[in-house]
């Protein structure tokens, strides 16, 4: 029998972190810039309205493509994001 082993595909927790955007190219994140805010969220088991997995933790709720680790929706403490802030998933292991 050949070894074969499976591939976990459950979604895994991601850091997300909340970056200032240039202000003279709007939408672009800074790539120096320092995050003004960072959290872990994990996997809720629920599917967000995006059709994505929803993520929780540390007052943000996010529905993450686990694929590209694109920020589909977010909450931070109950809110929409500011305008200005660009969100980045990164995946934590």
């Amino acid at each position: 029998m050949d070894n074969v082993v499976p591939m976990d595909t459950s979604p895994q927790p991601f850091e997300i972190q909340l970056i200032p955007t240039h202000a003279e190219n709007p939408g672009e994140a800074s790539p120096a810039g320092e995050p003004v805010r960072a959290a872990v969220v994990v996997p809720t088991g629920e599917t967000g309205a995006s059709g994505y997995p929803r993520y929780a933790g540390d007052g943000m709720e996010a529905d993450i493509d686990p694929a590209s680790g694109t920020v589909e929706a977010l909450l931070v403490d109950g809110a929409e994001l500011d305008y200005g802030l660009t969100a980045v998933a990164r995946p934590r292991g």
